[in-house]
């Protein structure tokens, strides 16, 4: 059976599809959206909010155990799973069964079950759905990503990914962690919070590898003061396990012995099976090959979200869903600088950044000049009792007007500074002209204030 054409086909539910769909629909444009799991994707159900009241409870952790620093008389008798996942879930549901009724309100066709993508039917082509065509005049593919694996490391058992490690009913006392990146820095933040032993196995040689060369160094200073052990550097070779535990093994000849293998080596494009190949949709490595306007090779048809080559991050594919549905509108947005795509990291302590690295800031402009803003000068940090810094990278040479074209934080918190960090970048803004802007007192924002006063050459709270 075949339907009777839209404006608008979309191929996947996750962050990127549903934006797409709900800001089609509220242009007037008619919108079938496929979805084979359930809606919100990773996002909502295997990634971002999940992980991150994980977070929040090892945060609570953290403060019940160290509540007798400042003089709140607490322990922590424990952690009850069961209670952590019922607390997760009921997170989740509740945005699940929001995200529902957003989608039903606004009279969008919703298709249950796996799609394939055709190019008979007219229009741009057609999602096959359970023997049913959907065609539309545009299609959008939006199929998001999957935990990657290494070749010849089966998972299972006491081997697992994020997916897994979202479901476990118990603490393990011993983990070892393969991969230093978001996912798992983040899972093991958690963990250590949680009581267990942790160890970080990354073959880059340092942790969250993406982020400026500071963050790293910041956050590996700071997993060492909470005793999680970090091997950069090295290259894993194996893994066996049994019914007890699992043996890690290294290239150096080094072995780690654990309860769970936590693999977190990135995640990859969620394109084989769904036609893409078949239909002569341009793929590179897995990932669909689209230009500055998110059009793959195929007339009207657009590819969003972490299918895309560049960051995996949901709200990057949320907004591209958005500029593509305003595309197909015609309202003609300008395209998306994917470095003003602020990131967080959301472990003990905190990493954010937006812009350019230092070392990406040396190779497009030449000559940079850099600020750190220690947090040990903050007020709100003091109580907070947290460590870190503020960089600050700025194209020009010291004594030459140039934009802030990085800012890069550490620290507990510091990922709600990054709203007032991305209009800094996205607005080419200068130093001299954040540093009259009033932040309010006592708040971590000050430090932002701080270091532009610095980089504007008028340093306050800092050492000369």
């Amino acid at each position: 059976m075949a339907d009777s054409g839209a404006n608008l086909v979309i191929l996947g539910g996750g962050s990127g599809g549903y934006a797409c769909a709900l800001r089609a629909a509220e242009l007037g444009l008619s919108v079938t959206l496929v979805e084979k799991d359930k809606l919100g994707g990773t996002c909502l159900h295997r990634g971002c909010i999940p992980t991150k009241a994980l977070l929040h409870a090892a945060e609570v952790a953290d403060a019940a155990r160290e509540g007798d620093q400042i003089g709140v008389k607490s322990s922590l008798a424990g952690i009850d799973m069961a209670g952590v996942n019922t607390y997760k879930d009921g997170v989740v549901g509740r945005l699940y069964k929001g995200l529902q009724g957003l989608v039903a309100s606004r009279g969008i066709t919703y298709v249950e079950g796996s799609g394939t993508f055709v190019t008979s039917g007219g229009g741009a082509g057609a999602v096959e759905v359970n023997g049913d065509r959907y065609t539309g005049d545009n299609v959008v593919l939006a199929t998001g990503s999957y935990a990657r694996s290494l070749p010849g490391l089966e998972i299972g058992g006491r081997i697992i990914t994020s997916d897994q490690a979202l479901t476990l009913n118990e603490v393990p006392k011993r983990v070892v962690v393969l991969g230093g990146g978001v996912i798992g820095v983040e899972f093991a933040s958690v963990w250590r919070s949680f009581g267990a032993e942790v160890t970080v196995v990354e073959a880059l040689p340092r942790l969250v590898p993406n982020e400026d060369e500071f963050a790293s160094k910041q956050l590996e200073r700071a997993f060492r003061r909470r005793k999680i052990a970090a091997k950069t550097g090295v290259k894993f070779t194996g893994a066996n396990q049994t019914d007890d535990g699992v043996t890690v093994k290294l290239e150096s000849g080094e072995t780690l012995e654990a309860d769970l293998l936590l693999v977190a080596v990135g995640r990859g494009p969620n394109t084989a099976g769904h036609g893409y190949e078949e239909a002569g949709i341009a793929l590179d490595r897995g990932f669909v090959t689209v230009d500055e306007k998110l059009r793959t090779n195929r007339p009207n048809v657009y590819a969003v979200g972490d299918i895309v080559p560049g960051l995996q991050l949901a709200h990057r594919g949320f907004q591209q869903g958005i500029f593509v549905a305003e595309t197909i509108a015609g309202l003609n947005p300008p395209p998306i600088d994917e470095a003003g795509i602020p990131r967080v990291t959301y472990c003990e302590p905190e990493v954010a950044s937006v812009g350019l690295t230092e070392a990406q800031a040396r190779e497009r402009f030449g000559e940079v000049q850099t600020l750190t803003y220690d947090l040990a000068g903050n007020g709100k940090s003091q109580i907070l009792r947290t460590s870190g810094a503020v960089k600050l990278v700025k194209a020009g040479a010291e004594g030459t007007s140039g934009p802030v074209v990085g800012v890069h934080m550490v620290g507990g918190r510091v990922g709600e500074l990054i709203g007032e960090a991305q209009l800094i970048y996205n607005w080419d803004a200068h130093a001299e002209d954040v540093a009259p802007l009033v932040h309010a007192h006592p708040t971590q924002t000050e430090a932002l204030g701080e270091a532009h006063l610095a980089l504007a050459g008028k340093p306050l709270h800092t050492h000369g």
